[in-house]
């Protein structure tokens, strides 16, 4: 039987894109209409932005804690975040988790050096690249990274605070994330990872100067391998 799957969600889009692909996946892997069993709890966006704004990274993990005991208490086998921001705030509460944690960071530093990328663009919101986050973990498998600038880090997070976690999709959001994109592959970046869980919803492989690293996807693909461990699901 397939373990149960519990997300601890934040924005409602990202989470949404997570959710809807696990069960694509689940279908494709286990048949029509099929999927592990799933749970998803989320506190209000607003809640977490409350600590976020005041660099109160505890008081987010509190919030992520409050989740997870109210997934493992719905029966899930173990935890995923479909919020890459969120996981700054996991090192306060890794001990206090009921239940395993599928890093999505790690997900996609083991996905980039499968691949064998060598160096990676960094986007997301402000708090993500600004964080150690995604570089403690790329930097463990011996793989470079880029930031945005300071500019690009206020325009990026302004598209994904004000627009994409709303479902506002612009054609100069794109061309924003092109530009950056762009910048990074002229300093040697050899793909981009897509660390906002509501960026792969304007951006992919199709329009993007550099090969993708879509962080939603990944994580709900390893969590599909991982609630279904006698079968590998295609990456």
């Amino acid at each position: 039987m397939a373990q149960h799957i519990g997300i601890v969600a934040c924005s409602a889009e990202g989470a949404a894109l997570c959710y809807r692909s696990i069960c694509q996946g689940g279908a494709d892997l286990l048949g029509p209409h099929d999927h592990p069993e799933i749970s998803l709890h989320s506190h209000s966006l607003a809640d977490y932005m409350r600590y976020i704004d005041r660099d109160d990274w505890r008081g987010v993990g509190e919030l992520m804690l409050s989740s997870a005991q109210k997934l493992a208490q719905n029966g899930a086998d173990f935890l995923i975040c479909p919020d890459n921001t969120i996981h700054q705030a996991l090192p306060y509460i890794e001990q206090q988790l009921p239940l395993k944690w599928l890093h999505i960071a790690e997900v996609v530093a083991a996905q980039a050096a499968g691949r064998q990328f060598k160096r990676l663009g960094l986007t997301g919101t402000r708090y993500l690249v600004d964080s150690e986050v995604y570089p403690d973990k790329l930097k463990a498998r011996k793989l470079e990274y880029v930031r945005p600038n300071p500019e690009e880090r206020e325009e990026l997070n302004r598209i994904i605070m004000d627009e994409l976690v709303y479902g506002v999709f612009k054609p100069g959001a794109v061309a924003a994330f092109q530009r950056v994109m762009e910048r990074m592959r002229d300093q040697g970046c050899d793909a981009v990872v897509l660390g906002c869980t509501e960026i792969p919803l304007i951006m992919n492989d199709a329009n993007s100067p550099l090969p993708t690293l879509d962080s939603t996807r990944l994580l709900a693909r390893a969590a599909l391998r991982r609630a279904v461990q006698s079968r590998a699901v295609p990456i």
